[in-house]
């Protein structure tokens, strides 16, 4: 015979006044386009695994009065709810909907991503839950290993989301015109193979008139999902950026844009391998790069097998002793580095403008072009087979010394800085000294420490990285050092009569 106490509560509605809550999934996504009408309707469950009942002390969004989402909880509408008693062993269904009111049509961008947080406070513990949703149809690639042979199109837009890998001895073409937009922690992972705009998919003309100005609907365009907002337009890490993998080879990146990233490419291989990862970059933009490594959400997950040993900062290109070959391309608002070569590599920047003027002045403190022979295993270790070459290009920004060649004496005869207009106070000697190559000596044809007079430098997303007149970057036919390129980054005629230093030639 069994008794039962007046006043006991069964086990499962006592209160717990510890122990978290747990969830159907992480992220409750929307995979399908909304504007003015609503979504199907989600569901998420929310679980009190522990043997006695919880009180959710407060559920919520991120901005309950202008979020595109609705919430239904236990059968109500409502935005916000309190003091929520989920029995033990029970769960609680919310029912999500999104509706996007404005998207797009009355002129504002269109928004790629809209994520947003649900939040559940319970026990003193703060938890949340993902609510996500597209604003465009696009090419969804969210944490996947890419077929082999892969093609992008631009059809539509590519979104990515954690990371998305292209395998060893495979290859990733993107087409003309193709746009990618990141998400928070995105990394674009190359074991393989990427080309971009390769010679087999665009060449454009050679006529004086066959530009490839900055809107010129060919050019391939990485930047954070976010970008089209206004706040976010010229906003540095946003995402990570694209990673080459010690295996990776052959890869082409021509007339494209990378923007809002931590780095613009990062080849990786620590152990200076003599087989390196190598990128062939030709008339392109790099801009808006974080000052610091990838310090966002998510971040740490993408780049768990890629140990950074330590290096803090990002860069336009961070290099651990890959091989990199530069034309025709702008560097301009990196935070810190344009290029940062680690643990020696090899480094050819030819026709190249460093334009480095981050929004705050006071953020830059390292070289825009930092090279070093040391180790990015241990930074003690100097390893052989750094080379360094930067010719015919504007190396400028906002400190007095834009160039830093660290344990110089030890690859000096690997570098060659010529032709080159160049913002220096440690080189800026007519000869070498212990250390410090002398850039201003005759032989080198270099410009040092004179203003290249940009026309409008400090412009965000309008600034103007051609050389003003009066500049001496101009016309330099007399001392240009070969290979001569004869076309600019937009394409238009180099005359070998009157070449200007950098990546755009004046057509006046």
């Amino acid at each position: 015979m069994s008794l039962t106490t007046p006043g006991c509560k069964p086990r499962e509605e006592e209160l717990q006044t510890s122990g978290a809550l747990e969830f159907s999934a992480d992220t409750v996504k929307f995979d399908t386009v909304f504007t003015t009408l609503r979504t199907v309707t989600k569901r998420l469950w929310v679980y009190n695994r522990n043997p006695k009942g919880v009180n959710v002390d407060l559920v919520n969004l991120d901005q309950p009065t202008t979020s595109p989402y609705t919430l239904i909880i236990n059968g109500d509408l409502k935005q916000t709810a309190t003091n929520l008693f989920i029995r033990g062993q029970d769960s609680l269904l919310i029912l999500v909907r999104a509706k996007l009111n404005d998207n797009g049509l009355t002129g504002a961008a269109k928004a790629y991503v809209v994520a947003e947080k649900l939040n559940f406070r319970t026990n003193g513990q703060d938890q949340h839950v993902v609510l996500r949703s597209f604003g465009q149809n696009i090419y969804l690639h969210d944490g996947v290993q890419l077929p082999c042979n892969a093609v992008w199109t631009n059809d539509r837009p590519h979104v990515l989301y954690n990371s998305v890998v292209v395998p060893k001895g495979c290859i990733l073409r993107i087409k003309p015109g193709t746009r990618i937009y990141a998400h928070a922690g995105a990394a674009l992972i190359v074991q393989g193979t990427l080309l971009v705009n390769s010679p087999a998919d665009y060449n454009p003309g050679t006529g004086a008139t066959d530009t490839v100005k900055a809107g010129n609907a060919t050019i391939v365009r990485f930047a954070g999902d976010r970008s089209g907002e206004t706040q976010y337009a010229t906003a540095p890490g946003q995402w990570l950026g694209i990673l080459f993998d010690a295996s990776s080879r052959g890869n082409v990146i021509r007339y494209a844009q990378i923007q809002n990233s931590s780095y613009g490419a990062l080849l990786y291989n620590p152990n200076n391998l003599s087989t390196r990862p190598d990128l062939l970059l030709q008339n392109s933009v790099i801009r808006y790069i974080s000052g610091a490594s990838a310090n966002f959400a998510g971040a740490a997950t993408q780049l768990a097998s890629y140990n950074l040993l330590g290096i803090s900062a990002g860069a336009g290109i961070l290099s651990l002793s890959g091989k990199v070959t530069v034309e025709n391309t702008l560097f301009s608002d990196c935070y810190e580095y344009a290029v940062l070569g680690y643990g020696g590599g090899e480094y050819n920047l030819n026709y190249c403008t460093v334009g480095n003027y981050a929004a705050t002045s006071a953020v830059r403190s390292t070289a825009s072009l930092t090279f070093t022979n040391s180790s990015a295993l241990d930074g003690k270790m100097h390893n052989p087979g750094l080379a360094v070459s930067v010719k015919n290009s504007v190396v400028w920004g906002t400190i007095e010394d834009e160039l830093f060649l660290e344990n110089y004496d030890e690859y000096k005869s690997a570098v060659a800085v010529q032709n080159t207009l160049l913002r220096t106070k440690l080189y800026a000697a007519t000869t070498d000294a212990a250390g410090k190559p002398g850039l201003a000596a005759t032989s080198l044809n270099n410009v040092v420490n004179s203003d290249p007079k940009f026309v409008r430098p400090y412009g965000g997303a309008s600034a103007d990285y051609h050389l003003g007149p009066n500049s001496l970057g101009l016309n330099r036919s007399a001392q240009q050092v070969p290979p001569f390129l004869d076309r600019d980054l937009l394409n238009l005629p180099r005359p070998a009569a009157r070449p200007d230093l950098g990546a755009y030639q004046s057509t006046k």
